[in-house]
């Protein structure tokens, strides 16, 4: 499905291809007339002008094949639609897909886990060429592929509205990314971009890193949990040497290694618009860290670096808050070393480092040398929690979706935090890696309940 005309090839009308369509009422009254089921719950109002393309829905339902989403219905009038979890498919993005070309009202569309596939995020790239009011869009976890990266990146090339892109979790592998680079150069509004939890690895940090460095609006970019390292690594970190307008990334659980640490190093030397970055998790050694502490003590720009859990040791740590001393005009104002143990020497240099920069934030796990109390893990910290404040599992549970047997890791955290739980951010981080120890960015029902009763 390339253009709007062939999302109405089966003979769904719009008030953009015809201004002859029968009135809602009439509309209406055929449908009731033929019997044909839906799962609305009451009637709906009768519109005297169809904006938000109500009976263009249920026309286009009936032309799919599919039963009509009453939830859909109920909510396609306002600036904010959440469609997590339905099981729409394919043939149900395509009929979401026809009424939204002309709807006015929504701004923000969450579409995550519906199972579009290739099919259907290219109906959804197809509507987002001709709806220009759609400026948040969702469709992670929608395995949508080769095929459906290619419709996104035909999309950025046209869309002027889209400005926040969510491709989390959709399968996207080497050929997908070919066509991600493209559509990050074509951008001309998008400023928020997500692909992690795909599949993209060496070839992928190749072409992307090319896009960075060409890309004029991007602000906020997403590579964490992907599969890049060596060359492509090398490649990303150049890219954002060259970019001039990207502020945020995150490029957490990869493998970046020594290589990328280095050429992300040499690229904070010359990058005079990133203020976060995030390179958890991504195997730099002390030597990978020197290499980044190098890059920040020329960079005036910086806010925040998060560079933990890393096997960097505390000789890792002192150099790169060394160089922040050695710096003047630093704007570092956090950095996180959690899961790396720190020395006296450390410390020592933490100390001095405060009287320069008194509030800079720094977050490490311990010391070498000196002995500190142990604390609960927090699994245990969260059981006694629960048993303190009588909750059940189901308390974590209230606006997931049961009729899965998983419960995604952000959306568990995001609960525990909403219940209240004492935990620290790095405390937060623990217990997400105990919990999702196959690192799939999901957590089994089951599982998690074992775990909580035990």
């Amino acid at each position: 499905i390339e253009t709007t005309d062939c999302l109405f090839r089966a003979g769904v009308k719009t008030t953009q291809g015809s201004r002859k369509r029968d009135s809602q009422e009439s509309s209406d009254e055929e449908m009731t007339e033929s019997g044909w089921e839906t799962d609305l719950e009451g009637d709906e109002p009768e519109d005297t002008f169809d904006i938000t393309g109500k009976s263009t829905y249920v026309e286009a339902c009936k032309a799919y094949g599919v039963v009509p989403i009453s939830y859909f219905l109920r909510f396609m009038n306002e600036a904010e639609v959440s469609m997590m979890h339905h099981g729409l498919g394919p043939q149900g993005a395509k009929a979401i897909a026809v009424c939204l070309v002309t709807n006015t009202t929504i701004v923000k569309l969450n579409l995550k886990d519906n199972s579009l596939e290739g099919d259907g995020g290219r109906a959804m790239a197809a509507m987002l060429k001709e709806n220009c009011y759609i400026t948040e869009i969702d469709l992670s976890d929608n395995k949508l592929g080769v095929r459906g990266a290619k419709g996104i990146a035909s999309m950025l090339k046209e869309n002027i509205s889209l400005v926040k892109l969510v491709l989390s979790g959709n399968n996207f592998e080497d050929q997908a990314a070919k066509y991600v680079a493209k559509g990050i150069l074509f951008a001309q509004k998008l400023e928020i971009l997500d692909l992690s939890h795909n599949k993209m690895g060496d070839l992928s940090g190749e072409v992307l890193g090319s896009a960075i460095a060409q890309n004029i609006c991007l602000q906020e970019l997403n590579l964490s949990w992907n599969h890049v390292r060596g060359a492509g690594s090398v490649a990303i970190a150049i890219g954002l040497g060259g970019n001039i307008v990207l502020k945020v990334i995150d490029l957490s659980y990869n493998g970046f290694e020594k290589d990328g640490a280095s050429a992300l190093g040499d690229a904070l030397k010359v990058n005079f618009t990133l203020v976060e970055l995030n390179v958890s998790h991504n195997r730099i050694g002390t030597e990978g860290a020197i290499a980044i502490a190098m890059g920040l003590k020329e960079n005036t720009v910086l806010k925040v670096l998060n560079i933990s859990y890393n096997p960097m040791q505390g000789a890792g740590c002192y150099g790169v808050l060394k160089v922040l001393q050695d710096n003047p005009k630093t704007a570092m104002e956090s950095l996180d070393f959690s899961g790396i143990t720190v020395n006296k020497d450390f410390l020592s240099l933490l100390r001095v480092v405060k009287q320069y920069l008194p509030d800079l934030e720094v977050t490490y796990d311990g010391n070498e040398v000196v002995k500190v109390k142990s604390k609960a893990p927090p699994i245990e910290k969260l059981k006694s929690y629960m048993k303190e404040n009588d909750l059940e599992v189901m308390n974590f549970l209230e606006k997931v979706d049961l009729e899965n047997t998983s419960i995604n890791l952000q959306e568990f955290q995001d609960a525990v935090k909403n219940v209240g739980v004492p935990l620290s951010d790095t405390e937060h981080k623990q217990l997400m890696d105990f919990l999702d120890k196959d690192k799939d960015g999901e957590i089994r029902f089951s599982v998690l309940n074992e775990l909580l009763k035990s």
